[in-house]
């Protein structure tokens, strides 16, 4: 939990703890290549690249591009879930303390909700 006025690029040093194998992510930390070498230097950037560049396409990029998303896919559906299931869209309460605590509360509900069908069939 941030303020809205800090980027996510800033913070990287902190979500990184340094036995990561690979770094996923979209083209907001483009650029971050060295942020990423010197907090996890055994891991892999797998951050998006810029496949436009005046008039040019690079398919090859934007081929690798498109792979990455997939893998990326998997962790956005859970955002989905976050925000169309349990309503997490704008911030509820003011103050930081008292959203972090409803984002970690609804956290825990999206993950019961993500394997509710592996929780019922258990349970028969």
């Amino acid at each position: 939990m941030t303020p809205a006025n800090v980027a996510d690029a800033t913070l990287l040093p902190d979500l990184l703890h340094g036995e990561e194998t690979r770094v996923w992510g979209d083209q907001a930390y483009r650029g971050q290549a060295d942020v990423i070498h010197q907090c996890a230097p055994r891991a892999q950037d797998c951050t998006h690249r810029r496949y436009r560049h005046r008039d040019y396409l690079d398919e090859v990029e934007r081929a690798k591009n498109r792979t990455k998303s997939t893998v990326r896919s998997k962790v956005e559906h859970v955002f989905g879930v976050l925000k169309l299931q349990f309503g997490f869209v704008k911030v509820r309460y003011r103050g930081l303390a008292k959203n972090a605590n409803r984002l970690f509360a609804t956290c825990a509900l999206v993950n019961l909700f993500m394997v509710r069908k592996k929780l019922l069939y258990s349970a028969a």
